[in-house]
């Protein structure tokens, strides 16, 4: 089927994502009665209703000495907007995720691209595995804001050429940069969030030290704050214990 838009569309420029809680189905008592279970049996069902502020020393505990099964017993889904560049690397976290992305064969994708914000580093110094971010100049910035907007644009328009003259959406899509936006639904438990965090955020708790991209730390530390708010006992547990996942 052609498609033949009115006018060309104009490119739209983003520096942040977005991250919504959509569905959940956690809380720090979950990790109790899925504990518990193998000392008490069914008598561990009483813990679904009991305050679990009584037993943040066996959250604790699980999560230092590594018994990581109980934190598996809960799901958080999450809607994510994000550079298609983010996506690739979340991929990479495969074990208690669930993914399933916006589709470039069955819709028109939107042009809606990244650019850095002024507060994101520019300049990596060093060596590979030793190396630092550091500040970009005005000059680097105005540069890189100018070169990447200007690809942008020109990749949207011959994106939407061939669309025009009939070609696949699956097929012409394979013009677009990855720093055109993308969304999907992420589903994980606490566990492997947990994982995903040591990974991809730095954090000053931190036992093990990570050198995660910005863009995928900034989705790592909007999910993040939601998950606090549904396990604060084991995210104070996570942090406690140098942010390594049981």
């Amino acid at each position: 089927m052609t498609e033949t838009p009115a006018e060309i569309e104009k490119a739209s420029f983003r520096s942040e994502v977005t991250v919504e809680l959509v569905k959940h189905s956690a809380a720090d008592s979950d990790v109790l009665w899925a504990a518990r279970v193998s000392t008490a049996g069914e008598q561990s069902l009483e813990e679904i209703t009991k305050d679990p502020e009584r037993s943040k020393g066996l959250i604790n505990f699980l999560m230092r000495d590594r018994h990581g099964s109980p934190f598996e017993h809960n799901s958080m889904t999450f809607f994510i907007s994000a550079p298609i560049f983010v996506f690739r690397e979340f991929m990479r976290h495969r074990v208690g995720w669930s993914y399933n992305e916006e589709s470039g064969r069955y819709r028109r994708l939107e042009p809606v691209f990244y650019v850095p914000g002024e507060a994101r580093k520019l300049v990596q110094q060093g060596r590979p595995g030793k190396y630092e971010f550091v500040e970009g100049t005005p000059a680097q910035h105005e540069l890189t804001g100018r070169v990447m907007e200007d690809a942008y644009r020109h990749a949207y328009e011959a994106y939407q050429e061939m669309l025009a003259a009939g070609v696949a959406r699956e097929v012409a899509r394979a013009v677009l940069p990855v720093g055109l936006f993308s969304s999907m639904y992420a589903t994980c438990n606490a566990r492997s969030l947990m994982h995903f965090l040591g990974l991809r955020t730095q954090h000053e708790q931190a036992a093990v030290p990570s050198f995660p991209q910005r863009e995928i730390e900034m989705v790592g530390e909007r999910m993040e704050a939601h998950w606090a708010g549904l396990m604060p006992l084991t995210h104070a547990a996570f942090n406690a214990n140098g942010r390594v996942a049981p």
